[in-house]
């Protein structure tokens, strides 16, 4: 019923080969980029293999960014809301306290930040001797140096008998040591052939920086935008261009990640519940979240790297929905655009007169 109210009416690539193997036991070692559902891929078997009846902490979801252990622990609550399910999502920057007082009531599923974690279990209030499934979400970031040690800790104090699913878009040799140490005979899913661009029709506009600003205001004026996020590299500029488009007459947030960690939350679930048309963001914000009625993806600075690129533009027409990027592309900008296009192996195309609103809006 959660599934179905969710509003999946088939599985992904990505859900259809994990699902049935996590069920069995096995250790899982998945390559998949955002927006194939990744996400429903571990927290389906989590919760069908979690036992409610029993008042003890059955499974952990590590992940890296405290935004996307919101969203995680979000969607293990509508999942398993008719499962009696007790999700808990724990992260730094927040009530060590509040955290304390709510393991004392019944929790099943753990969605962390992995720090907080190993300090909750380390003071003996977050008990994970039971813990039998841990999955890992954007592994390759959960893997980096400063990340690792904390990894083992988590994993010690998880049962003996615990199962690891790992998910990662890029596999570095961080990633290939830990499955080496920690995985038992992994079964091994590589669907990095899937593009997330599929769905996302690219275009550019070649403009000077001085130009840019106007060139927004145009495509606003001539979009059909249900929510757009708009990238810029740096934190200051975030600011201006929110800004600009304010004075504009838009309506309009911004995020970053120098802001406060309270107003991030209350700027991510403002602009997830609609309540606001354009988002201004820096880098921070473009791993794995997922906002289904983005269908405007607008670079306002051109990113240096095809992996920043992917990520930002994954943004919009995530599975199974349609959408635009536009990238503003200034003189120096123009390596970068035809390097990042060889790379991904795809086309981004002149920005036309006119965009068919059948590439965008459903």
């Amino acid at each position: 019923m959660g599934i179905f109210e969710k509003g999946f009416e088939r599985p992904s690539p990505i859900q259809e080969e994990s699902i049935p193997i996590a069920l069995t036991g096995r250790d899982i070692l998945a390559r998949a980029k955002n927006g194939t559902g990744k996400t429903a891929a571990f927290t389906i078997p989590i919760l069908e293999k979690t036992d409610a009846t029993k008042n003890i902490i059955q499974a952990v979801i590590l992940v890296p960014t405290r935004e996307l252990a919101l969203q995680t622990a979000q969607v293990c609550k509508e999942l398993g809301k008719h499962l009696g399910t007790q999700v808990m999502v724990t992260t730094g920057g927040t009530s060590l306290k509040d955290d304390i007082m709510r393991l004392h009531q019944t929790v099943h599923v753990v969605v962390a930040t992995p720090g907080r974690l190993v300090d909750l279990a380390g003071k003996g209030v977050a008990k994970l001797s039971n813990v039998t499934m841990l999955a890992m979400d954007e592994a390759d970031k959960l893997l980096a140096p400063e990340f690792e040690p904390v990894i083992a800790q988590v994993i010690d104090f998880c049962a003996k008998n615990r199962q690891i699913l790992l998910y990662s878009a890029t596999f570095p040799v961080t990633v290939k040591s830990f499955k080496d140490k920690w995985l038992r005979k992994p079964y091994v899913i590589n669907l990095m052939e899937e593009l997330t661009l599929k769905g996302i029709t690219q275009y550019y506009a070649f403009v000077e920086e001085r130009q840019k600003v106007h060139c927004l205001n145009t495509l606003f004026s001539k979009l059909q935008i249900n929510q757009s996020m708009i990238f810029c590299n740096s934190v200051n500029r975030v600011e201006l261009l929110a800004r600009k488009i304010t004075e504009l007459g838009y309506s309009c947030f911004y995020i970053h990640a120098k802001m406060q960690q309270g107003d991030r939350n209350k700027v991510f679930h403002d602009f997830r519940a609609g309540s606001c048309r354009n988002l201004v963001s820096s880098d921070l914000f473009t791993r794995g979240i997922d906002i289904q009625s983005v269908n405007v993806v607008i670079n306002f600075d051109f990113p240096k790297s095809g992996e920043t690129y992917l990520h930002r533009v994954g943004r919009s027409g995530r599975f199974g929905h349609l959408g635009i990027a536009v990238n503003l592309v200034t003189y120096e900008d123009r390596f970068n655009l035809f390097r990042i296009e060889q790379e991904l192996g795809t086309e981004i195309q002149q920005i036309p007169q006119n965009i068919d609103p059948a590439k965008y809006c459903r």
